[in-house]
């Protein structure tokens, strides 16, 4: 059901009614027939059933106790999200969306770079003209206009300097000899500044557009390797940021890949019935170039048909590789060489039995690693948790032991007060009866009122006796 929705979704265009009817005849058949097959069950396809659905999935939610449209559209998004979702497989690695932005960012900085070295060119030659003739890449001069800065202060301790930017040190001598006859007006500290500012700027986007490239081609080898083997890492990212995607370059033909980037001249040799252009991004190729006027027609057609065959092996395959881009490349050198020299070049299947087994190999040595590196990391894993554990028995052993050592202070004062208590009780009294565990202060106030009573019988019985004396 939903491959047919789908189906019906892509057919609801500006296409002809018959042609409508018969490609979901066709789908409908063909479903009808996969039932059949799995299943057993006889289906019946044709218009009336295609209504019948139509008006099921229209009025579903009525049909169906408890279900209101709007839960049924939502179902129904949901529905849609988790199937594009399955179509589309998410791989980090193979994300061909950051070579398009990163080849547009490129584009777009050189064309800045060069618009701003030209002004700083302009705007330094007021000062000092003579350096325009002596270098002419923008990166060294403007690197050049903020080390000299003014001219006039330029001497021979500053000639190692300029050797060091120039890599030349004849061509350092003419800028020093060149300063000192120098044409040019003479400029204030402050404008000064701003073309050295202005200079250091464009410096720092020559130097971000270096690692720009080197970026895209990191990215090139994992997205497209073969593409990137056989006709460059800018030119293969140039194509697939014009295809949209690299899903998009695989599904072209050949003949569109030949010719992508020069829509406006086929579309105009088209109206004004002239020759149809031979090539559009993939001149940029070294091959053509290196091809005789009469036979760049045959080597851009040829090379666009490896470069489809490239980009569908990069699209489509688990483990993308550069063997066969690296195959297909000798193919096009083979056949640059034929048309020069006449040697035969090698047949196509015996090329590509090659590259088969060398991807193989390739691909079991590149799983062989990856399985080394799981290895390793469950290894780490189980390391990393088991001295967690560890670490987490001695926290609890320490804990322990602290409690413990709290603990004993206390049995032992506890012992102490237990024995005291008992040896109290243990003592007898005078007159027989155990004495009870008193505190110290009351035992010597009940020992001073005994002593107390004592004297006063002794008094009475001198008292008593001498009375009877007397």
């Amino acid at each position: 059901g939903i491959l047919h929705e789908d189906l019906r979704l892509l057919l609801e265009t500006s296409m002809p009614a018959k042609k409508k009817k018969a490609l979901l005849g066709v789908a409908d058949a063909k479903i009808g027939a996969a039932i059949l097959e799995e299943l057993g069950y006889q289906c019946q396809t044709g218009g009336v059933v295609a209504e019948i659905l139509r008006g099921i999935r229209l009025h579903f939610h009525a049909l169906v106790k408890g279900l209101t449209a709007q839960s049924a559209s939502k179902a129904q998004l949901g529905l849609g999200h988790s199937y594009s979702r399955a179509k589309v497989k998410f791989n980090v690695n193979r994300v061909d969306n950051m070579i398009i932005q990163s080849i547009s960012l490129l584009d777009q900085l050189d064309k800045d770079i060069n618009t701003f070295s030209m002004r700083v060119r302009e705007w330094y030659g007021y000062h000092f003209p003579e350096l325009i003739k002596i270098v002419s890449e923008n990166y060294t001069y403007c690197r050049l206009a903020k080390f000299i800065g003014n001219r006039k202060e330029l001497s021979e301790e500053s000639l190692e300097g300029l050797e060091e930017i120039v890599m030349d040190g004849a061509k350092a001598q003419a800028i020093l000899e060149a300063s000192r006859s120098s044409m040019g007006m003479d400029i204030s500290p402050l404008d000064l500044i701003n073309i050295e500012s202005f200079s250091s700027r464009v410096i720092s986007l020559s130097e971000y557009r270096k690692g720009l490239q080197e970026y895209l081609r990191s990215k090139m080898s994992q997205v497209a390797p073969s593409l990137s083997a056989l006709i460059g890492e800018v030119v293969g990212a140039r194509l697939i940021s014009h295809a949209g995607s690299l899903t998009n370059l695989a599904k072209y033909p050949a003949s569109t890949v030949q010719i992508l980037g020069a829509e406006k001249a086929l579309f105009r040799a088209l109206k004004t019935r002239g020759n149809t252009p031979k090539y559009g991004l993939i001149f940029h190729s070294t091959f053509i170039g290196r091809a005789a006027a009469k036979n760049k027609g045959r080597i851009s057609r040829y090379l666009a048909n490896k470069c489809t065959i490239a980009s569908r092996i990069d699209c489509f395959s688990e483990v993308p590789t550069s063997v066969f881009g690296d195959k297909l490349r000798e193919q096009v050198e083979e056949r640059l060489a034929f048309y020069e020299t006449g040697e035969p070049p090698r047949k196509n299947l015996e090329v590509m039995k090659e590259a088969v087994v060398e991807a193989s190999e390739v691909v079991a040595e590149v799983k062989r690693k990856q399985e080394k590196k799981e290895k390793k990391k469950k290894k780490r894993e189980k390391r990393r948790l088991e001295a967690l554990a560890a670490a987490a028995e001695e926290v609890e052993n320490s804990v322990l032991e602290t409690e413990e050592n709290d603990t004993e202070p206390k049995k032992k004062k506890k012992k102490k007060k237990q024995q005291q208590e008992l040896e109290a009780q243990s003592e007898p009294e005078e007159n027989g009866l155990e004495e009870e565990a008193l505190p110290k202060k009351k035992r010597k106030l009940a020992a001073e009122a005994d002593q107390e009573e004592k004297k006063k019988k002794k008094k009475k019985k001198k008292k008593a006796e001498d009375s009877e004396e007397d």
